[in-house]
Protein backbone atom coordinates (compact mmCIF):
# COMPACT_ATOMS: atom_id res chain seq x y z
CA UNK A 1 0.00 0.00 0.00
CA UNK A 2 1.42 3.64 -1.04
CA UNK A 3 2.14 6.27 1.34
CA UNK A 4 -1.12 8.28 0.85
CA UNK A 5 -3.00 5.20 -0.53
CA UNK A 6 -4.29 4.70 3.28
CA UNK A 7 -7.12 7.23 5.35
CA UNK A 8 -4.32 8.94 7.74
CA UNK A 9 -1.96 9.03 4.51
CA UNK A 10 -4.66 11.10 2.76
CA UNK A 11 -5.41 13.11 6.51
CA UNK A 12 -1.03 13.77 6.61
CA UNK A 13 -1.63 14.74 2.49
CA UNK A 14 -4.48 16.85 3.20
CA UNK A 15 -2.22 18.82 6.09
CA UNK A 16 0.81 19.36 4.05
CA UNK A 17 -1.84 20.68 1.37
CA UNK A 18 -3.60 23.12 3.75
CA UNK A 19 -0.24 24.48 5.18
CA UNK A 20 1.42 24.55 1.66
CA UNK A 21 -1.56 27.48 0.82
CA UNK A 22 -1.50 28.87 4.83
CA UNK A 23 -0.43 32.15 3.93
CA UNK A 24 -2.90 32.61 1.27
CA UNK A 25 -5.61 31.26 3.63
CA UNK A 26 -4.53 33.60 6.26
CA UNK A 27 -4.13 36.62 4.28
CA UNK A 28 -7.84 36.34 2.60
CA UNK A 29 -9.04 36.21 6.28
CA UNK A 30 -7.18 38.86 7.46
CA UNK A 31 -5.56 37.01 10.55
CA UNK A 32 -1.72 37.57 10.15
CA UNK A 33 -1.50 36.25 13.60
CA UNK A 34 -2.50 32.83 12.79
CA UNK A 35 0.60 32.56 10.06
CA UNK A 36 3.15 33.30 12.81
CA UNK A 37 1.52 31.08 14.83
CA UNK A 38 1.66 28.24 12.43
CA UNK A 39 5.21 29.19 11.35
CA UNK A 40 6.65 28.54 15.10
CA UNK A 41 4.72 25.53 15.19
CA UNK A 42 6.50 24.34 12.25
CA UNK A 43 9.97 25.67 13.02
CA UNK A 44 9.56 23.33 16.49
CA UNK A 45 8.12 20.56 14.23
CA UNK A 46 11.67 20.71 12.00
CA UNK A 47 13.23 20.15 15.58
CA UNK A 48 11.10 17.43 16.64
CA UNK A 49 11.13 15.45 13.18
CA UNK A 50 15.30 15.53 14.68
CA UNK A 51 14.53 14.30 17.99
CA UNK A 52 11.95 11.84 16.97
CA UNK A 53 14.82 10.32 14.56
CA UNK A 54 16.94 9.13 17.45
CA UNK A 55 14.02 8.78 19.63
CA UNK A 56 11.86 7.35 17.55
CA UNK A 57 13.68 5.21 15.43
CA UNK A 58 16.75 4.98 17.05
CA UNK A 59 15.58 4.56 21.06
CA UNK A 60 18.14 7.58 21.54
CA UNK A 61 16.10 9.62 24.19
CA UNK A 62 17.94 12.26 24.76
CA UNK A 63 16.70 15.57 27.07
CA UNK A 64 19.26 17.47 25.84
CA UNK A 65 18.10 17.95 22.34
CA UNK A 66 17.10 21.55 22.70
CA UNK A 67 20.93 22.68 23.10
CA UNK A 68 21.05 22.48 19.09
CA UNK A 69 17.86 24.85 18.81
CA UNK A 70 19.64 27.35 20.70
CA UNK A 71 23.08 27.24 18.72
CA UNK A 72 21.64 27.39 15.45
CA UNK A 73 20.14 30.60 16.58
CA UNK A 74 23.09 31.71 18.28
CA UNK A 75 25.28 31.40 14.85
CA UNK A 76 22.44 33.90 13.57
CA UNK A 77 23.00 36.33 16.14
CA UNK A 78 26.47 36.20 17.01
CA UNK A 79 27.01 36.61 13.67
CA UNK A 80 24.75 39.27 12.96
CA UNK A 81 26.32 41.04 15.83
CA UNK A 82 29.26 41.51 14.19
CA UNK A 83 27.36 42.55 10.56
CA UNK A 84 27.21 39.49 8.71
CA UNK A 85 24.19 38.86 7.53
CA UNK A 86 25.18 36.17 4.76
CA UNK A 87 22.31 33.48 5.19
CA UNK A 88 24.81 30.46 3.34
CA UNK A 89 27.34 31.86 6.58
CA UNK A 90 24.95 31.14 9.24
CA UNK A 91 23.45 27.83 8.01
CA UNK A 92 27.04 26.93 7.62
CA UNK A 93 27.90 27.86 10.67
CA UNK A 94 25.17 26.36 12.31
CA UNK A 95 25.37 22.95 10.77
CA UNK A 96 29.30 23.20 11.50
CA UNK A 97 28.80 23.82 14.93
CA UNK A 98 26.09 21.64 15.58
CA UNK A 99 27.85 18.81 13.84
CA UNK A 100 31.02 19.53 16.18
CA UNK A 101 29.15 19.34 19.75
CA UNK A 102 26.75 16.55 18.68
CA UNK A 103 30.06 14.54 17.92
CA UNK A 104 31.90 15.47 20.42
CA UNK A 105 29.06 14.50 23.20
CA UNK A 106 27.71 12.35 21.23
CA UNK A 107 30.96 10.18 21.83
CA UNK A 108 30.64 10.35 25.20
CA UNK A 109 26.80 9.83 25.67
CA UNK A 110 26.47 7.16 23.62
CA UNK A 111 28.76 4.65 25.87
CA UNK A 112 25.69 4.73 28.21
CA UNK A 113 22.45 3.54 27.74
CA UNK A 114 18.81 3.67 29.64
CA UNK A 115 18.34 6.54 32.18
CA UNK A 116 22.04 7.17 32.10
CA UNK A 117 22.30 8.75 28.54
CA UNK A 118 19.43 10.86 29.24
CA UNK A 119 20.73 12.01 32.33
CA UNK A 120 24.21 12.99 30.06
CA UNK A 121 22.36 14.38 27.40
CA UNK A 122 20.62 16.47 29.95
CA UNK A 123 24.06 17.57 31.39
CA UNK A 124 25.95 18.41 28.32
CA UNK A 125 22.82 20.55 27.36
CA UNK A 126 22.98 22.42 30.42
CA UNK A 127 26.44 23.13 30.09
CA UNK A 128 25.97 25.05 26.85
CA UNK A 129 23.03 26.71 28.45
CA UNK A 130 25.23 27.84 31.40
CA UNK A 131 28.05 28.84 28.51
CA UNK A 132 25.67 31.14 26.69
CA UNK A 133 24.75 32.80 29.98
CA UNK A 134 28.18 33.80 30.79
CA UNK A 135 28.65 35.13 27.43
CA UNK A 136 28.09 38.79 28.87
CA UNK A 137 29.16 40.37 25.24
CA UNK A 138 25.87 38.71 23.51
CA UNK A 139 23.77 39.40 26.17
CA UNK A 140 23.99 36.77 28.70
CA UNK A 141 20.92 35.53 30.29
CA UNK A 142 19.05 39.17 28.98
CA UNK A 143 19.40 37.35 25.60
CA UNK A 144 20.62 39.25 22.38
CA UNK A 145 18.17 41.13 19.53
CA UNK A 146 18.54 40.03 16.10
CA UNK A 147 17.39 43.39 13.83
CA UNK A 148 18.04 42.03 10.63
CA UNK A 149 17.20 38.84 8.83
CA UNK A 150 19.75 36.34 7.37
CA UNK A 151 20.10 38.07 3.84
CA UNK A 152 19.76 35.67 0.45
CA UNK A 153 19.46 36.35 -3.56
CA UNK A 154 16.11 38.24 -3.70
CA UNK A 155 14.22 34.76 -5.02
CA UNK A 156 15.06 33.74 -1.76
CA UNK A 157 14.46 36.50 0.54
CA UNK A 158 12.95 35.81 3.85
CA UNK A 159 12.26 39.26 4.73
CA UNK A 160 8.60 39.00 4.68
CA UNK A 161 6.31 37.06 7.17
CA UNK A 162 5.11 34.88 3.83
CA UNK A 163 8.63 34.19 2.63
CA UNK A 164 9.93 33.08 5.84
CA UNK A 165 7.22 30.98 6.56
CA UNK A 166 7.74 29.33 2.92
CA UNK A 167 11.76 28.90 4.05
CA UNK A 168 10.49 27.39 7.43
CA UNK A 169 7.57 24.65 5.31
CA UNK A 170 10.79 23.83 2.51
CA UNK A 171 13.04 22.99 5.67
CA UNK A 172 10.24 21.19 7.08
CA UNK A 173 10.14 19.16 4.08
CA UNK A 174 13.62 18.55 3.60
CA UNK A 175 13.45 17.03 7.48
CA UNK A 176 10.75 15.11 6.06
CA UNK A 177 11.91 13.50 3.16
CA UNK A 178 15.38 12.84 4.74
CA UNK A 179 14.13 11.59 7.54
CA UNK A 180 12.01 9.20 5.41
CA UNK A 181 14.93 8.37 3.25
CA UNK A 182 17.30 7.46 6.26
CA UNK A 183 15.25 5.09 7.88
CA UNK A 184 14.54 3.01 4.95
CA UNK A 185 17.60 2.99 3.53
CA UNK A 186 20.43 0.05 4.96
CA UNK A 187 21.34 2.58 7.22
CA UNK A 188 18.19 2.95 8.84
CA UNK A 189 17.82 -0.36 9.39
CA UNK A 190 21.18 -0.96 11.42
CA UNK A 191 19.54 1.79 13.56
CA UNK A 192 15.95 0.57 14.01
CA UNK A 193 17.88 -2.77 14.10
CA UNK A 194 20.04 -1.61 17.44
CA UNK A 195 17.03 -0.02 18.76
CA UNK A 196 15.22 -3.40 19.82
CA UNK A 197 18.39 -5.54 19.40
CA UNK A 198 21.69 -4.32 19.67
CA UNK A 199 23.83 -7.04 20.51
CA UNK A 200 22.08 -9.12 17.59
CA UNK A 201 23.06 -6.47 14.91
CA UNK A 202 26.56 -6.47 16.34
CA UNK A 203 26.73 -10.37 15.85
CA UNK A 204 26.00 -9.39 12.01
CA UNK A 205 29.23 -7.34 12.16
CA UNK A 206 27.90 -3.85 12.39
CA UNK A 207 29.34 -1.26 14.26
CA UNK A 208 26.46 0.02 15.70
CA UNK A 209 28.18 2.65 18.15
CA UNK A 210 29.44 4.35 14.94
CA UNK A 211 26.04 4.27 13.12
CA UNK A 212 24.13 5.39 16.32
CA UNK A 213 26.56 8.18 16.58
CA UNK A 214 26.64 9.33 12.81
CA UNK A 215 22.53 9.46 13.59
CA UNK A 216 22.65 11.37 16.56
CA UNK A 217 25.14 13.79 14.67
CA UNK A 218 22.52 14.10 11.29
CA UNK A 219 20.06 14.35 13.82
CA UNK A 220 21.72 17.68 15.67
CA UNK A 221 22.20 19.23 12.44
CA UNK A 222 19.08 19.12 11.32
CA UNK A 223 18.06 20.59 14.76
CA UNK A 224 20.38 23.02 14.40
CA UNK A 225 18.41 24.62 11.12
CA UNK A 226 15.65 24.95 13.17
CA UNK A 227 17.64 27.14 15.37
CA UNK A 228 18.79 29.41 12.46
CA UNK A 229 14.58 29.92 11.76
CA UNK A 230 13.64 30.41 15.05
CA UNK A 231 16.50 33.36 15.22
CA UNK A 232 15.14 34.82 12.25
CA UNK A 233 11.48 34.62 13.40
CA UNK A 234 11.91 35.56 16.81
CA UNK A 235 14.49 38.41 16.59
CA UNK A 236 15.39 37.38 19.55
CA UNK A 237 17.75 34.56 21.44
CA UNK A 238 18.41 33.83 24.82
CA UNK A 239 19.84 30.96 26.87
CA UNK A 240 16.50 29.68 28.06
CA UNK A 241 15.66 28.29 25.01
CA UNK A 242 18.28 25.57 25.79
CA UNK A 243 17.21 24.30 29.44
CA UNK A 244 16.20 21.26 29.65
CA UNK A 245 12.42 21.72 30.30
CA UNK A 246 12.81 22.92 26.82
CA UNK A 247 13.77 19.59 25.45
CA UNK A 248 11.19 18.19 27.61
CA UNK A 249 8.57 20.00 25.60
CA UNK A 250 10.07 18.21 22.30
CA UNK A 251 9.83 15.21 23.47
CA UNK A 252 6.37 15.81 24.50
CA UNK A 253 5.27 16.58 21.31
CA UNK A 254 6.99 13.22 19.50
CA UNK A 255 4.80 11.21 22.44
CA UNK A 256 1.49 13.30 21.26
CA UNK A 257 2.07 12.69 17.42
CA UNK A 258 3.30 9.18 17.73
CA UNK A 259 7.09 7.66 18.44
CA UNK A 260 8.52 5.91 15.19
CA UNK A 261 6.19 7.55 12.33
CA UNK A 262 7.02 9.79 9.75
CA UNK A 263 4.65 12.53 9.83
CA UNK A 264 3.34 12.03 13.94
CA UNK A 265 5.91 14.84 14.63
CA UNK A 266 4.56 17.15 12.64
CA UNK A 267 0.99 16.60 13.91
CA UNK A 268 2.16 16.31 17.79
CA UNK A 269 4.02 20.03 17.44
CA UNK A 270 1.30 21.77 15.66
CA UNK A 271 -1.62 20.13 18.55
CA UNK A 272 0.88 21.15 21.10
CA UNK A 273 1.45 24.74 20.05
CA UNK A 274 -2.61 24.87 19.57
CA UNK A 275 -3.43 23.83 22.66
CA UNK A 276 -0.45 25.82 24.39
CA UNK A 277 -2.08 28.99 22.95
CA UNK A 278 -5.94 27.91 23.02
CA UNK A 279 -5.30 27.25 27.55
CA UNK A 280 -3.24 29.83 28.18
CA UNK A 281 -6.12 32.31 26.73
CA UNK A 282 -8.54 30.47 29.33
CA UNK A 283 -5.88 30.22 32.37
CA UNK A 284 -3.08 31.01 33.71
CA UNK A 285 -2.85 27.50 35.22
CA UNK A 286 -3.02 26.38 31.49
CA UNK A 287 0.30 23.71 32.38
CA UNK A 288 -2.20 21.74 35.30
CA UNK A 289 -5.05 21.31 32.26
CA UNK A 290 -2.49 20.48 29.61
CA UNK A 291 -0.15 18.04 32.03
CA UNK A 292 -3.32 15.80 33.11
CA UNK A 293 -4.18 15.96 29.39
CA UNK A 294 -0.96 14.19 28.33
CA UNK A 295 -0.89 11.95 31.08
CA UNK A 296 -4.41 10.77 29.83
CA UNK A 297 -2.91 10.96 26.47
CA UNK A 298 0.60 8.52 27.43
CA UNK A 299 -1.98 6.00 29.30
CA UNK A 300 -5.27 5.94 27.12
CA UNK A 301 -4.02 7.01 23.30
CA UNK A 302 -1.09 4.23 22.61
CA UNK A 303 0.50 5.80 19.65
CA UNK A 304 -0.26 9.28 19.96
CA UNK A 305 -2.28 10.74 17.26
CA UNK A 306 -0.91 8.53 14.26
CA UNK A 307 -2.10 5.74 16.52
CA UNK A 308 -5.48 6.60 16.48
CA UNK A 309 -5.29 7.41 12.69
CA UNK A 310 -4.24 4.13 12.27
CA UNK A 311 -7.13 2.59 13.96
CA UNK A 312 -9.21 4.10 11.00
CA UNK A 313 -6.63 2.30 8.71
CA UNK A 314 -7.21 -0.80 10.27
CA UNK A 315 -11.48 -0.43 10.80
CA UNK A 316 -11.09 0.06 6.85
CA UNK A 317 -9.45 -3.10 6.61
CA UNK A 318 -11.78 -5.24 8.24
CA UNK A 319 -14.66 -3.63 6.13
CA UNK A 320 -12.56 -3.71 2.94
Amino acid sequence: MGLFENVSGRIYAAVLLLLALAPFIFDWIDQPFYLDLLSRALILGIAVISLNLILGFGGMVSLGHAAYIGIGAYCVGIASYYDFYNGWLHITLALSVSGLFALLTGAISLRTKGVYFIMITMAFSQMAYFAFVSLEEYGADDGLVIYSRSEFPQWMSMESSTQLYYWIFTVLLIALFLSWRLVLSRFGRVIVGSKFNEPRMQALGFDTYRYRLVCYVISAMICSLAGVLLGNFSGFISPDMISWARSGELIFMVIIGGVGTFFGPIIGTMTFVLLEEALSAITVYWHLIFGVMLVALVMFGKGGIHGWLSLLDRKREDHG
